[in-house]
């Protein structure tokens, strides 16, 4: 696990930008304090961070490595965990007689590019992000996992191609590549819409995501040519044999060989522990493999906003030790900056708070962490999948009546009920639903950014997405623009980041190919029913997860945003963000402190559209104002736990 940076120039000066490249691996130093190292050859300069997981004594990085004929052809800088790695070097020994010079899974994926070339990428059971130098052919091969649990930062300029684990490091690059480091308006606008910037976007016009799935090739002065490999489905097929015990079966047992594979480490391993059904399945399952497994639980000094409890009993029901971090609203202000430092670009998600915190605790005890991200939009645990089984009725209206119904509502006051069901019956699923981020609605927008383009709306980013499901049920469809938008944009994002900020490793069972293989063949009943979410995943896993979780409702990091904002917490905090910001160009700042006193009114609850604004405020004053100083820590961990 670690934090890469590569600089490919077009004139062969690669040379003469190594001590650039190494100045800008400062800024991801958190993400590898273990070790640093830079190479380059006449075209390409290659940086990175290393933080020891796997192998611990002999895969240092950049990694070179090659057949008999030619053992130094190529060079790898890898960011990630390839979890079969096992397997595939035993096929490859077998297979080719290929040789290995370590023991670790960097070597796997460089030697598995040899004899397959790009298609190396489709047998890899993990995650990661990665760069394959060829000095032969003088090219380039870069690629990123399929659901894009690590991040790969791009930009392509007149001075070359880079790539980087962190955006900011490519800006440190900027002036050398020629790129624009101007602001994005239209990204802008997308991330005030979601609540996060989508990919391939990044608030910077210059510098680009390669996108999940996606992996691209590129050669001295050339443009990346860039391949989805990944194309996620959802077919419904038959389980063998085709009974409800046989699918619960094969879906406890992807589980548990994706935990078991993913507790392959070198150092001691720990998991994230909430109160609900996820993370408990995947600490149950780890604790088979450690059985004096470290919880770590964070929560809030607020009734109704704290998993503790709950945790607690969970811990103790699996026999595991727990470790808890309770965040004050003072600890959660003064973090704000340094958070959104780490982010890249702002993430309007406030349970990333509680996350970097408990992941803080969480590195003075192990270094690296199971989570269980992926399993609500594999399984279908969000509760907004079950609204095509309330809507069903209008999917069989004639399409006049449909659009009657959305006529009828508009002349409903507000907060009549049946207004909003009238309403969302008589949309297509294609305009109702982008996601889980719903804040600001188009007039408010138009409130708030002056340049707002009505053109820039979720269509823009869903549109595509949704292209490609036509056909699906429409939980399937969900699901499926789920995966490109809302996981890849906020929960891997914030679990990356908040985790890697505190240079610990943080593995994601769930998002494993076999799990998704399971899971994408379970028809819309076996997800969603009118009593429940996750429906084949709670039966299949009744036998691992104690009772008291098993059928509880999802809550994640509840934060006490509403109440804060409202009251002595943040209120005036908030103000003093707004009042500070450089941002009048973006932002209408009237129109903000009009929503703030509104909201502490308690006349309209306006607390996640202020949560959107306050973090591109601090973002712009940290990355474009230069006038908040983050103040970063030198990352300061033992190095084997």
């Amino acid at each position: 696990m670690c934090g890469l940076l590569g600089l490919l120039t077009g004139d062969r000066s690669a040379a003469q930008v190594a001590s650039a490249v190494e100045a800008a691996l400062a800024c991801q130093r958190h993400r590898g304090p273990d070790s640093r190292d830079v190479w380059h050859d006449e075209d390409l300069a290659l940086g990175f961070n290393r933080l020891s997981i796997i192998d611990l004594g002999d895969s240092g990085q950049p990694l070179q490595w090659g057949p008999e004929d030619a053992p130094a052809r190529y060079t790898l800088v890898f960011n990630g965990e390839v979890y079969n790695y096992l397997e595939l070097r035993e096929q490859l020994i077998t297979e080719f007689g290929a040789r290995f010079d370590t023991a670790g899974d960097s070597e796997t994926i460089v030697a598995g590019f040899h004899y397959w070339g790009p298609a190396v990428v489709d047998r890899l059971r993990g995650m990661f992000a990665f760069a394959v130098w060829d000095a032969q052919e003088r090219s380039l091969f870069v690629a990123r996992d399929p659901f894009g649990v690590k991040p790969l930062f791009i930009a392509h300029g007149p001075g070359g191609f880079a790539f980087a684990s962190e955006k900011k490091s490519l800006l440190e690059l900027a002036d050398r590549l020629g790129v624009s480091t101007e602001l994005d308006a239209r990204a802008i606008q997308h991330y005030t819409t979601l609540q996060y910037v989508p990919e391939p976007e990044t608030l910077h016009a210059g510098i680009r995501r390669l996108e999940s799935g996606c992996h691209a090739t590129v050669t001295p002065g050339g443009e990346a040519q860039i391949t989805r490999y990944f194309r996620p489905e959802f077919p419904v097929r038959d389980f063998a044999p085709n009974t409800e015990d046989a699918r619960y079966r094969e879906i406890a047992a992807a589980l548990e060989d994706s935990v078991a594979k993913h507790m392959r480490a070198d150092v001691t391993i720990g998991s994230f522990l909430s109160g609900g059904i996820d993370s408990t399945a995947i600490a149950a399952l780890a604790k088979r493999h450690n059985p004096d497994l470290i919880t770590f639980t964070a929560g809030f000094e607020r009734e109704g906003y704290s998993e503790v409890d709950v945790a607690a009993e969970s811990a103790a029901a699996i026999g595991a030790r727990q470790v808890i971090s309770v965040v004050s609203p003072e600890e959660f202000a003064a973090a704000i900056p340094q958070i959104i430092w780490y982010l890249d670009d702002p993430v309007a998600d406030p349970a990333l708070v509680p996350l970097y915190f408990v992941a803080r605790e969480a590195r003075k005890h192990v270094k690296v962490v199971l989570s269980g991200e992926g399993a609500d939009e594999l399984f279908g645990g969000y509760t907004i999948y079950r609204e095509p089984l309330s809507l069903a009725p209008f999917e069989r209206l004639p399409g006049g009546l449909r659009r009657a119904a959305g006529r009828l509502s508009e002349r409903l006051p507000d907060g009549m009920r049946g207004k909003s069901l009238l309403h969302r019956g008589s949309m297509p699923l294609e305009d109702r639903y982008y996601g889980n981020a719903r804040s600001f609605s188009d007039a408010q927008l138009r409130a708030v950014l002056p340049g707002f383009r009505p053109e820039w709306g979720h269509q823009d980013v869903t549109g595509p997405v949704y292209a490609q499901s036509r056909g699906w049920d429409p939980v399937a469809r969900m699901q499926h623009l789920d995966l490109f938008t809302w996981m890849r944009g906020d929960i891997l994002v914030k679990a990356d980041k908040m985790t890697m900020a505190n240079s610990l490793e943080l593995r994601v069972p769930f998002l494993d190919p076999v799990v998704f293989d399971v899971a994408r063949r379970l028809p819309l009943e076996q997800k969603i029913t009118k009593d429940t979410t996750k429906y084949a995943l709670r039966r299949a896993l009744e036998t691992i997860v104690p009772g008291h979780v098993l059928h509880r409702a999802k809550l994640g990091f509840p934060v006490p945003l509403r109440h804060w904002l409202a009251g002595p917490e943040l209120h005036d905090w908030a103000l003093e963000q707004i009042r500070a910001s450089g941002t009048e160009h973006l932002i209408d700042k009237p129109a903000v402190e009009t929503m703030l006193a509104e909201h502490r009114a308690g006349t309209a609850d306006h607390s996640r559209r202020l949560w959107t604004v306050l973090c591109l405020m601090i973002w712009h004053g940290i990355f474009v104002e230069r006038r908040i100083d983050p103040q970063i820590p030198e990352p300061d961990y033992p190095v084997n736990i």
